[in-house]
């Protein structure tokens, strides 16, 4: 298991010497002890990536060299996926069987952005007067992404794929909670043939290497995952520099249930989009809305099957609720079940628990009774607690679903196909799924409305954030 900073190819120690300690947040036993930057670290990352995207062998690679070198990585991380995917389970303490389903995202992510190395073109453009005039796509520069700790090498995966597949460089830089996978892929990545640079890991905190990346004027583009209020700061620091910037950040994303959905695969889906990933998903579908005339029959359909749902050792294959990540981010959703405790009606769950008196847990919760203006419907939990809503018919649904700061994601359940396009346009959200929920696909964008970012990752657009356009006139 690899611990140092890894910069050109190299694998270095922190130059203060210090390091911290990753926590299996299931055991609570020491995972690792990994170097923790700062700002001289930074340095010397970003003049590594700067010096690589400025030689000629980057600068003179073919587009489908590049594109050998990510399908290649690919291939290798598929040989090593059981591997890295119990490291994510021991750093972030979800089943195995899901970080198993995160890697195997991460292969095809790199696969797909394989494929769009050859074909990022320009455009010949029919201007007036005597000119040839055309445009050309052109790599952005040296990017950052900061990554969270929930999806860790998953998410990694949708800013350095693409990234990479535009000719950019990058410096990933993982949630301190959950270095020890993207360590793990700097190997792959050196293993693949990637030059000295083009990939670099530092890791330590982030109002430390965070903060030194954003305000780097060596860095162009910045790529960030996490909360809506630590991006409305990073984007007030990348202005100085003018850095471009790509958000996707919180939120509390509605699921919606009509009276007329099939009520037994509503409830299934409600189950995944709020207990998958132990409710720590940006795109969690945490407000269930429900129609009032199916409300109660829904409602003892998921008391049920959330009741079977009992945290477990992740490595178990029958455990489907592991450790949240943290012992901090424990006592955070443990706050807010007491605030629901408060205003709404416990339906299920509502406790902290351990598996052989060690680890984070928090039993799946469910809320009836929930209402605007209640905290555990205004605010990101970030955990396994769901609020169930009534409403009455579609205008209502559209309006709660509506009211909300955040715009990410969301779900539709009805049997009715016009209604399913029409509440469908009708919601301020950058994915809705239609009788299903948490699917993802790299060639499918991702992205957000309102307080919940902008820009997008995955499919052809994301590779819109790690290019510039520059259009030529040649006189004739």
């Amino acid at each position: 298991m690899r611990t140092d900073l890894f910069i050109d190819n190299e694998w270095l120690g922190a130059a203060s010497g210090e390091k911290f300690a990753v926590i299996n947040p299931a055991t609570e036993a020491v995972l690792a002890e990994v170097a923790k930057a700062d700002a001289e670290d930074v340095d010397r990352a970003v003049e590594s990536s700067r010096r690589c995207f400025e030689s000629d062998e980057w600068q003179n690679m073919a587009a489908r060299d590049r594109g050998k070198l990510l399908a290649k990585a690919a291939d290798i991380l598929q040989q090593r996926l059981e591997d890295i995917a119990k490291l994510e389970t021991q750093q972030n303490g979800k089943p195995y069987f899901e970080s198993k389903i995160d890697i195997s995202m991460s292969v095809e992510t790199l696969r797909y952005y394989a494929g769009w190395t050859d074909k990022l073109t320009g455009e010949t453009l029919p201007v007036s007067g005597s000119f040839f005039t055309y445009t050309l796509r052109e790599p952005v520069g040296v990017v950052a992404g900061i990554v969270p700790w929930n999806f860790p090498l998953n998410l990694a995966s949708w800013k350095f794929a693409p990234a990479l597949a535009a000719g950019c460089t990058i410096i990933i830089k993982p949630a301190s909670e959950t270095p020890l996978t993207a360590l793990a892929m700097a190997e792959v990545m050196n293993d693949a043939g990637f030059p000295p640079g083009a990939f670099n890991v530092i890791t330590g905190g982030g109002s430390t290497v965070g903060s030194a990346l954003v305000k780097h004027p060596g860095v162009d583009k910045i790529s960030f995952t996490g909360s809506t209020e630590v991006g409305k700061g990073l984007m007030r620091d990348a202005a100085d520099t003018l850095k471009r910037v790509t958000l996707e950040l919180g939120g509390k994303s509605p699921n919606i249930v009509f009276e007329d959905a099939d009520i037994k695969a509503a409830t299934r889906g409600a189950i995944n989009g709020i207990f998958y990933g132990k409710g720590e998903v940006c795109a969690a579908g945490s407000r269930l809305l429900v129609q009032s005339s199916v409300h109660d029959e829904l409602v003892e359909q998921l008391a049920a099957r959330a009741a079977k749902l009992v945290p477990g050792d992740p490595f178990n294959k029958d455990t489907r609720l592991g450790a949240v990540v943290s012992k901090g981010q424990q006592e955070t959703v443990m706050a807010y079940i007491g605030s629901g405790k408060s205003e709404a009606t416990l339906v299920v769950g509502g406790n902290a628990a351990t598996v052989d008196g060690k680890g984070y847990f928090v039993e799946a919760t469910v809320f009836a009774d929930a209402k605007t203006g209640m905290k555990i419907v205004d605010e990101e939990i970030f955990g396994p607690v769901l609020s169930v809503m009534k409403f009455d018919d579609e205008e209502e649904g559209i309006a709660l679903a509506n009211n909300t700061e955040y715009g990410l994601a969301s779900g539709v359940w009805t049997r009715d196909v016009a209604k399913a396009h029409r509440v469908a346009r009708a919601i301020r959200a950058g994915t809705v799924w239609v009788n299903t929920y948490n699917f993802y696909d790299p060639a499918a964008p991702f992205g957000g409305y309102k307080a919940s970012g902008f820009g997008r990752t995955l499919g052809k657009l994301a590779l819109d954030g790690y290019t510039e356009n520059k259009t030529v006139w040649i006189g004739l």
